[in-house]
C-alpha cells in the first residue's frame, strides 16, 4: 500500500509549467466548425434541454475528443480548452455550445436534485458553508474537493473583477508524499469514514453513508474528497462514533499537501475556457473573488458533470455514490439511477 503510483497522473506544480501540458487550444477551423453547429440547432429549433449531436453536428472533433478524454484519464487529469470567443455570442448561445459540446465528450448527469445537467457557478450570497449554500453559489474561498462525477467541466462566461483564481491539484502526488511521509495516515484513508447525505439519500435510507478518502481497484487510484460533508455527518449525527485524531490528521495531511504551492497548478481563466478535470485523480479549489458592482459584469461559469466512455473501474468501498462501477458507467450526479 506505501509503494508509490507512478505515471503522468502523478504530478507537482512545476510538471505544470508548461501550458502544453494541461491546455490546448482551437483551431479557427474547429471554432467555424462549432459556429456551423450552432447554426444546426438554431434551425431545428433545439433546446437546451433536448438538444443531441443531430441538432449540434460536429464532424472532424473525433480527434480532439480522443486526446482530451485520453488526458483526463491517463494523462495528467487536467484539460483547458481555450480559444473559443465567448464575447462573440450571447449568453443563451454559450449555454446550448457548451451543452452540445459536452455531448461529444461524454453523458451529463444532474449536480442536484432538480436535475440540471448545465449549471450556473455564480454568486448569489450564500455563502459556501452556510446551512442552505453551496459553493457555485458564492465568492467564498473553495477548499480542494472532488464533486460527483468522473469529469467536472467549467466554461467560463465572465471573470471576476479580483480573485477567483482555479487551482488543481494530483491527488495521487498527495498520496504519494503521505504515503512517504505518514503511512499511518495513509492507512487510515483507504478506511471508511462517515459521509453526509444532505438530503440526498434514496427512501428508507439513512441519511449518512461510509466510504474512504482513498481507494485502489485493478491496479487504478481513486479518490473521493468533500471535507464540508465528512465533517458535517459527525456534528449532525450524534450517534456517529467521534472522529478519530489520526482521521484528523490524515485529512489535515491532504489540505496541507493540497494548499502547498509545489504541489497544485494556479490558472487566471479567460472568456471562452473550458476546464475538464478527473475528479478520481485531481482535486480542485478556487480563491475568494471580488464581483463588479454590475450584475452583467458578475463572474459567471456553467459547470457540467460527465460520465466518460473511457472512465476507469471503481472499488466496490465507492458503491454509495458509484452504483454501477463498471468501466465506462454512466454514473454520478444527484438524480442517479440508485433511486
Amino acid at each position: 500500500m506505501t509503494d508509490a503510483y507512478h505515471g503522468p497522473a502523478n504530478w507537482l506544480a512545476a510538471d505544470m509549467a508548461d501550458p502544453r501540458e494541461w491546455a490546448v487550444r482551437l483551431t479557427d477551423k474547429q471554432i467555424g466548425v462549432i459556429d456551423s453547429a450552432l447554426r444546426s440547432a438554431h434551425r431545428a429549433g433545439a433546446t437546451l434541454e433536448a438538444l443531441d449531436k443531430e441538432a449540434f453536428p460536429l464532424p472532424g472533433f473525433d480527434g480532439l475528443v480522443t486526446d482530451v478524454r485520453e488526458r483526463l484519464e491517463n494523462g495528467r487529469g487536467v484539460v483547458v480548452l481555450r480559444g473559443l470567443p465567448a464575447p462573440h455570442y450571447a449568453m443563451d448561445d454559450l449555454r446550448l455550445i457548451y451543452r452540445g459540446l459536452g455531448l461529444y465528450f461524454g453523458t451529463a448527469v444532474a449536480q442536484s436534485a432538480r436535475g440540471d445537467l448545465v449549471g450556473d457557478v455564480t454568486n448569489v450570497g450564500g455563502g459556501a458553508t452556510s446551512s442552505t449554500g453551496r459553493g457555485n453559489m458564492s465568492n467564498d474561498h473553495l477548499d480542494f474537493h472532488t464533486d460527483s462525477s468522473d469529469v467536472v467541466s467549467l466554461m467560463v462566461l465572465r471573470t471576476a473583477k479580483r480573485g477567483g483564481l482555479s487551482m488543481t491539484v494530483s491527488s495521487v502526488a498527495i498520496r504519494n508524499e503521505i504515503a512517504a511521509t505518514r503511512p499511518d495516515c495513509l492507512e487510515v484513508l483507504y478506511q471508511p469514514f462517515y459521509w453526509n447525505w444532505e438530503g440526498q439519500q434514496g427512501a428508507g435510507e439513512l441519511p449518512y453513508y461510509q466510504q474512504p478518502l482513498y481507494t485502489e481497484f485493478k491496479g487504478r487510484f481513486a479518490s473521493r474528497y468533500i471535507k464540508a460533508r465528512i465533517l458535517s455527518a459527525y456534528t449532525d449525527f450524534p450517534e456517529l462514533p467521534a472522529l478519530t485524531e489520526l482521521q484528523i490528521e490524515a485529512m489535515s495531511a491532504v489540505d496541507r499537501l493540497a494548499a502547498d504551492p509545489r504541489f497544485h497548478l494556479s490558472t487566471t481563466f479567460a472568456p471562452g475556457d473550458i476546464q475538464f478535470l478527473n475528479n478520481h485523480i485531481v482535486y480542485h479549489s478556487r480563491t475568494a473573488f471580488e464581483d463588479f458592482p454590475e450584475p452583467d459584469r458578475k463572474r459567471h461559469l456553467l459547470r457540467m458533470w460527465l460520465s466518460v466512455p473511457n472512465s476507469r473501474a471503481l472499488s466496490p468501498a465507492m458503491s454509495a455514490v458509484y452504483r454501477d462501477r463498471s468501466s465506462g458507467a454512466v454514473r454520478g450526479g444527484f438524480a442517479s439511477p440508485r433511486w
